[in-house]
């Protein structure tokens, strides 16, 4: 699964940090996500969906969505 979490925080300025507090999670936690080395639990995913106010598969999408959202 890939995520548009690093792309999401910049466009809000926010750090890892930042994403953790609100979340409720480690840096770690952020970054393990972010590099694709965790899948969250379905409670956090909709935590994150909530800081950013988005719908879970504007954040979460399987590889080749986003491989496909990326060619336009």
């Amino acid at each position: 699964m890939n995520n548009r979490l690093a792309e999401l925080r910049d466009e809000r300025r926010w750090t890892q940090v930042d994403l953790a507090v609100r979340v409720g999670v480690s840096r770690q936690t952020i970054i393990s996500i972010e590099k694709g080395k965790y899948d969250p639990s379905l409670p956090l995913a909709f935590k994150i969906a909530d800081a950013f106010e988005l719908p879970l598969e504007q954040i979460f999408l399987p590889a080749r969505e986003l491989d496909r959202q990326q060619q336009f």
